[in-house]
């Protein structure tokens, strides 16, 4: 039964052709099995899960049951949950428990959810492979030498290996939607604002954004309806309206106007990949959509723009950490200065490190208005570029990664090389837009992710476009899992 997807699952419950604690029993059991190679968990709450199962078949049975009612889902482990250990993959906060739950948590407690337990991390979501967490580096159900992608790879490995229905995690640079296109599943970012950030552990406040991890778009969609909407205590949730995402998952593709960016199909890409990529571009013409080339002229200058900005965000919102208040403190300090600075360099690991301190730079005086400053100009740039393309298409559509997934330790060395990992999805969060990845083919054995962004708030739109391939193809049918 854990093969299936989270909306089958559902169907499968309503019909009573097994309960939520049956089902639960089965992922954990799972979990116990694969975890201790996977890594994908850090924290799994076994007698939490079940006695939320429990509580879900009562329900059932009263007949108080929603479409989520007893689906044994994972968090990434930067989403607070009450009572649980929520360590964002740092030494820093390795003994941190949750005082409250993360809105998100809440909304799928009471959507009567089951929660399996924490997935592991790249550092506060700092990292492209999963390499940087704390507890050890995630491996990829698909081939275990290799890296899941980051930050999001323990919920991407999770999903991937059957380990839960579906999985939160957050995206700030590409951290859903590369490691759902390493792992083969659908990986959806919303747009910045249409899920609340409360609760959630600050890595760049105006890029950070809370997703989904899923088997398929309409597993997506079941996901985002409770996800999304209007939170007070987030000041940059938007009170635009939510929706129900799954109304319009249906909807014929006729007349849908894609848009292909140049700058996406240069040099650098995999041959094999943009082969996948093409044909799946082609499959999409078969179902009524139009194509054609758009420009994102200053695409090219994403990278450099966001490891300014979400550095210096970084820098301001790990000032916190500082052995005073709560997380990791360090051992007999002579004074409040060797607090202070043996706290945050026994604490923090090597990448975090590296990030506060280019952002401590880049907000130094005399440096502000030089890098940070034109960073933000660049962003402005970055966003007028997908409003003019998206005057004339509907979606955009590309690679999510210029390859398939690395080996685990392969660019350990090379920050640079590993910061160009998310080259084509980071001008998406510098623009706050809707974004998702959805998997689109195999090249030697490995899934290949197809990229569709769409206008602010479009995230029913690009649900529909995702779903409707899905019914045409089975990519996001194939499964590591033997």
């Amino acid at each position: 039964m854990i093969e299936l997807g989270l909306a089958p699952l559902s169907r499968a419950l309503a019909k009573g052709e097994f309960s939520s604690v049956e089902l639960t029993q089965a992922y954990l059991q799972k979990i116990a099995q694969e975890n201790s190679d996977l890594n994908a968990y850090v924290t799994v709450c076994e007698e939490l899960a079940l006695s939320q199962a429990r509580a879900a078949d009562e329900a059932r049975s009263q007949g108080n049951a929603g479409p989520l009612t007893g689906i044994p889902i994972a968090h990434k482990d930067l989403f607070c949950t009450k009572g649980i250990r929520t360590a964002c993959g740092s030494k820093m906060l390795d003994n941190f428990i949750a005082p409250y739950d993360a809105t998100v948590v809440e909304n799928f407690i009471k959507a009567g959810t089951v929660t399996l337990g924490k997935t592991n991390m790249d550092e506060f979501a700092m990292g492209s492979s999963n390499e940087t967490s704390f507890y050890g580096p995630v491996k990829n159900p698909w081939n275990r030498n290799l890296v899941p992608g980051g930050s999001s790879g323990g919920s991407a490995a999770a999903v991937a290996a059957r380990l839960c229905a579906g999985a939160t995690a957050t995206d700030t640079g590409g951290s859903i939607r590369q490691p759902a296109s390493f792992t083969g599943i659908t990986g959806l970012k919303p747009t910045y604002g249409r899920v609340s950030r409360w609760g959630m552990v600050a890595f760049a406040s105006s890029l950070d954004q809370a997703g989904t991890m899923t088997q398929s778009a309409e597993d997506a969609a079941m996901m985002l309806n409770v996800m999304a909407g209007l939170d007070l205590k987030d000041s940059t949730s938007s009170d635009s309206a939510a929706e129900d995402y799954t109304k319009d998952l249906d909807k014929p593709l006729a007349g849908l106007k894609i848009g292909i960016p140049t700058q996406h199909f240069s040099e650098g890409l995999n041959a094999d990949v943009e082969k996948c990529i093409r044909d799946a571009i082609a499959e999409f013409e078969k179902l009524g959509a139009t194509v054609k080339e758009v420009s994102l002229d200053n695409s090219h200058l994403s990278v450099s723009a966001y490891y300014v900005i979400a550095p210096a965000e970084a820098s301001a919102n790990l000032s916190r950490y500082d052995g005073v208040r709560y997380g990791y403190r360090c051992k007999n300090p002579v004074n409040l200065e060797d607090m202070y600075k043996r706290t945050r360099s026994e604490g923090f690991g090597t990448e975090v490190k590296r990030r506060i301190m280019v952002g401590t730079y880049a907000l130094s005086a005399g440096y502000y208005d030089a890098y940070y400053i034109k960073a933000q100009k660049i962003r402005r740039l970055i966003k007028n570029d997908f409003q003019k393309a998206f005057e004339e298409v509907d979606v955009i559509m590309g690679p999510t990664s210029p390859h398939t997934a690395f080996a685990i330790g392969s660019k350990n060395d090379d920050p640079v090389t590993m910061y160009l990992e998310d080259i084509y999805t980071i001008a998406v969060n510098l623009a706050g837009l809707p974004g998702m990845s959805i998997p689109a083919g195999l090249v030697n054995g490995l899934p290949v992710g197809l990229q569709i962004v769409g206008k602010d708030f479009a995230e029913a739109q690009l649900l529909n476009v995702a779903h409707k391939f899905q019914q045409a193809t089975d990519w996001h049918t194939k499964s590591p899992v033997k």
